[in-house]
């Protein structure tokens, strides 16, 4: 049955070159409407109804559409998780400004091409102008001091044997004459009062003078004594003392210069830091290649690259990735951790090409569970790209990685097995109606699974066999056993959105990564 109707956007000309029809023909163009839209609805209640009511899908009325016959071929076992291209080698462009922060003024933007000596980035240089000009002005101060520590420390070298040669010998000598002129004096007096004493005893002389020549000559002998003494003094005392100073100035002296040196040695190391950091304030290529921004984890707090943002040193700005040394980087579920393993062939598909890579690595410790992956366990899976031309780090792709491969085996579309407490179970339609087998399955790619034992090739099972009212019942008497056991389990922890299944379930059915086509596309792909 056809029913002609045209669509609005279409009558609309028509209905501007027939304005002046007569009333009869609208009235019978919204007729032929309503009887489309009855006929639609009647169509659509029908349909529900047969989908509802469970006896239009009874073992005695299965037709060949809810059937699927049993054949052998090969199951093949992936699992599809999203992932982002990237190289596995880069050279990293690295902050080297000595700075807490220091903000960007300029960069260049994410997938540049650039070439040797290319300006990639430039930082704020005003604060680094301003300690340049401090430290250089400390740097010329203190190399003025130490010139003159330097000289101070030449005099102090030199003032000693000027004193041992000079000053030492020349007041030797002026006391060794003091005295020999103390001594003459002496025998001068002596000779005198010799002679008052002779005089005196013939009566020539007084005894007063002779008293006077006596007193004269003590004093000659206390003079003399006098200049002994200072000799004496003055070699083992006076000249000690000044040694011992002229040597503690000498080694003051030293010690002001080096304390100088290493200031200005300081204060050079800083001045040449601040032009470094100056000049390290322009960031240029060192070879040609493609510029990136670098990426951290989802929960790492990585500073934006962008004009404005403030970066410190030692971080990385900017990424050179080697273009022939693609890799993609992805996370696999935690139930797929052990089949995971190095050396398996993966599919990947690029928004304009399909490649085969391999698992190279699988990380052994899980990455951190939080609100950034919605508290699930996953791990660090790599796979690596033969070189192809035109990839990019960044780009989307989709992993197909392949777990297992099996060949020449019976498989049953998942959606033809009952699971419940006594075992699986399927329903094969025979001429008599469906007949129920228990079934020995292996392994599964969440639309087929291999059949071990319970079934031969030619086999039809009807699908989704709940239609049936005994599959039904073993549905309801499996749930029925299971309510007790949940009602004993403790609750779950707040955030724990992993749920716990029984061994034969986790052994059959693994969980379908997101972004996995439906099961009837798959079916046609999967299985050879």
């Amino acid at each position: 049955m056809s029913i002609e109707a045209l669509p609005e956007k279409s009558r609309r000309p028509q209905l501007l070159r027939t304005k002046k029809r007569s009333n009869s023909q609208d009235s019978y163009s919204n007729r032929r409407w309503k009887r489309v839209i009855i006929i639609i609805v009647v169509i659509t209640a029908i349909a529900s109804a047969t989908a509802l009511v469970p006896g239009v899908g009874s073992s005695r009325d299965i037709g060949p559409r809810l059937t699927h016959t049993i054949t052998r071929g090969d199951l093949i076992v992936t699992v599809t998780e999203k992932g982002t291209l990237e190289s596995s080698e880069n050279t990293e462009i690295k902050c080297k400004v000595r700075t807490a922060a220091v903000p960007i003024i300029w960069v260049i933007e994410s997938g540049t091409e650039v070439k040797t000596g290319d300006e990639l980035v430039r930082l704020e240089t005003l604060d680094y102008d301003d300690r340049l000009n401090e430290m250089s002005k400390y740097y010329h101060s203190t190399q003025s001091a130490a010139e003159r520590s330097r000289a101070d420390v030449a005099r102090a070298e030199l003032a000693i044997p000027e004193y041992l040669e000079g000053r030492y010998r020349s007041q030797l000598m002026t006391l060794q004459k003091d005295l020999a002129i103390a001594e003459s004096n002496l025998r001068t007096a002596q000779n005198l009062l010799e002679h008052s004493e002779k005089m005196s005893e013939r009566g020539y002389v007084s005894g007063l003078e002779v008293e006077e020549r006596t007193f004269a000559v003590k004093q000659a002998e206390l003079n003399v004594g006098v200049k002994k003494t200072e000799i004496d003094a003055l070699k083992n005392y006076t000249k000690a003392i000044e040694l011992e100073t002229l040597n503690g100035n000498l080694k003051a002296s030293k010690a002001r210069h080096e304390a100088n040196k290493e200031q200005v040695k300081f204060l050079k190391v800083q001045v040449d830091f601040a032009k470094n950091d100056i000049k390290h304030c322009v960031v240029k290529a060192e070879s040609d290649g493609l510029v990136i921004y670098p990426t951290g984890k989802p929960w790492e707090r990585v500073p934006e690259i962008e004009e404005g943002a403030s970066v410190y040193m030692g971080q990385t700005i900017l990424l050179m990735p080697d273009l022939t040394r693609m890799q993609i980087k992805f996370s696999i579920h935690e139930s797929f951790i052990d089949r995971m393993k190095p050396g398996l062939t993966a599919r990947v598909t690029l928004p304009n090409r399909i490649l085969t890579g391999e698992v190279s690595s699988v990380a052994s410790v899980a990455w951190p569970a939080g609100e950034w992956n919605g508290y699930v366990v996953k791990y660090e899976t790599i796979v690596k790209l033969p070189w192809v031309k035109g990839l990019k780090p960044g780009m989307s792709a989709e992993v197909e990685v392949i777990l297992a491969q099996h060949e020449n085996v019976l498989t049953i579309p998942v959606a033809a097995v009952v699971e419940t407490s006594q075992g699986n179970f399927c329903w094969v339609k025979t001429a008599s109606g469906a007949e129920r087998r228990s079934l020995q399955l292996g392994d599964t790619n969440d639309v087929f699974t291999i059949v071990e034992t319970g079934l031969q090739e030619g086999d039809k099972v009807i699908l989704h066999p709940l239609a049936l009212k005994e599959a039904q019942a073993l549905s309801i008497e499996k749930r029925d056993e299971e309510k007790p056991q949940e009602s004993t389990k403790p609750s779950a922890a707040p955030g724990d959105s992993t749920k716990s299944k029984s061994p034969d379930k986790s052994k059959k059915q693994i969980s379908k990564p997101q972004g996995r086509k439906s099961k009837q596309m798959e079916s046609e792909s999967i299985i050879k």
